[in-house]
């Protein structure tokens, strides 16, 4: 279970044991809050981390918490995670960075659901990662 009673976060017996993510976020009650994808901007519209993977996905978890929290929510209230990886990043070596910052926000023992995509470029080729938000409350 996620942190409220209304979202079931589970996988089923028939499916792959998935590594820090469940298959199924189950939405009972309540309301669903959509983030659009976020970028390593700052409040500013500054790029952090200018080809630093790492300061990239930190701002970008920071963006999602604030976005987040400007919508009455918290990462426990997350059931969703859509990333989006540009090609120049290895996900070999950056996948876990990922993990290891997402894993300091979101709720280990019942983590989302999620989907992580590596595609050609970004919108701008210095944005190395965005990922997008759905949590419900």
């Amino acid at each position: 279970m996620n942190g409220t009673s209304h979202v079931k976060l589970h996988n089923p017996a028939e499916l792959h044991k998935p590594f820090g993510y469940s298959h199924v976020a189950e939405v009972t009650s309540g309301k669903l809050i959509y983030i659009a994808g976020q970028v390593a901007l700052d409040a500013a519209g500054n790029l952090v981390g200018k080809d630093d993977f790492a300061a990239q996905a930190r701002q970008v978890f920071a963006n999602l918490q604030s976005a987040l929290a400007a919508a009455g929510a918290s990462f426990h209230d997350v059931i969703k995670l859509n990333y989006y990886c540009a090609d120049s990043v290895d996900p070999a070596v950056h996948l876990p960075m990922v993990r290891e910052i997402r894993d300091t926000y979101i709720n280990t023992a019942a983590p989302p659901a999620s989907t992580f995509v590596v595609v050609h470029r970004l919108v701008r080729p210095e944005w190395l990662l965005e990922v997008e938000a759905v949590a419900a409350l």
